[in-house]
């Protein structure tokens, strides 16, 4: 099978490293970045540099969302006829909703598709061959969507160790993401905001550093991720300022009772919690 992947950085190049590693599949590349190419090629994440869209049986987007949605309609008549068109972009509705009826008149198949791995780097020299190990692929189909295709980039996400596979529609991976991966971005990057942050040399440890992990976003693309998904994201914000003014108000209370049991109630979640 012939696999493009368009835009190499962190997840586009990871993807090649991975697929090249673990299957017998013909990788080709494209970025804007020549150096990007010269050390995909370097290090045999690709097998070479691509312009033709037409070669792939399934071409891999890995943009920010816009420029995604973007590139795949100004390329619509580019990509080979039976061919299946991914993205890996971390909202599904908006990209669904807009590319999926352009290809479909071009008898390409679109699936959106999201790997839950990441870092907190971007660009593809923090690329890794394992790091979709023990992540899970969430793919979100349309009630057309072939179920030979389906079964097709279930079998790839497997063959390259993600550890589970995942189907929702669009709106219910939005809904959830917003929970399980924005809203940690927006309170870690909240936290780290305040003045004593300036102070915290000498008093930090681990549950400092694991709620300042993801502070280190990249802006330029987190930015359109939640503004495309600002109504799930926004309603969870809401709830967590909900539940941090009862602890701040029991304090406030002095109900010692009360705040007892808001923790009691937050560690028996954490505790009754099942990941991936």
């Amino acid at each position: 099978m012939i696999i493009t992947a368009v835009g190499l950085g962190l997840i586009g190049g990871s993807l090649c490293k991975a697929i090249k590693k673990h299957t017998n599949h013909t990788v080709y590349g494209i970025d804007i970045n020549k150096e990007t190419i010269s050390m995909a090629l370097s290090q045999n994440a690709i097998d070479a540099e691509t312009d033709d869209l037409g070669l792939a049986d399934i071409t891999i987007v890995s943009l920010y969302p816009i420029d995604a949605i973007d590139y795949i309609i100004n390329n619509a008549d580019k990509f080979k006829s039976g061919s299946i068109v991914i993205d890996t972009c971390g909202i599904k509705k908006e990209i669904v909703d807009r590319v999926t009826p352009v290809l479909e008149k071009r008898d390409v198949t679109f699936i959106g598709t999201h790997p839950m791995a990441g870092r907190e780097f971007s660009g593809f020299e923090y690329s890794l061959d394992n790091l979709f190990d023990e992540a899970s692929f969430i793919i979100t189909p349309s009630e057309a969507t072939p179920q030979a295709k389906l079964n097709l980039l279930k079998d790839l996400a497997y063959n390259i160790h993600f550890k589970k596979v995942v189907f929702a529609t669009p709106e219910e991976h939005d809904q959830i993401i917003a929970f399980t991966s924005q809203l940690a971005h927006v309170v870690s990057n909240a936290y780290i905001k305040s003045p004593t942050h300036q102070k915290q040399l000498g008093f930090s440890a681990g549950s400092f550093q694991d709620l300042t992990r993801v502070a280190k976003l990249n802006e330029i693309m987190w930015t359109p991720l939640f503004m495309l998904n600002k109504g799930p994201l926004c309603d969870e914000i809401d709830c967590i300022i909900e539940k941090l003014t009862e602890y701040r108000d029991a304090m406030k209370n002095d109900d010692s009772d009360k705040l007892r049991e808001l923790l009691k109630e937050g560690r028996i979640l954490k505790e009754d919690t099942k990941t991936l």
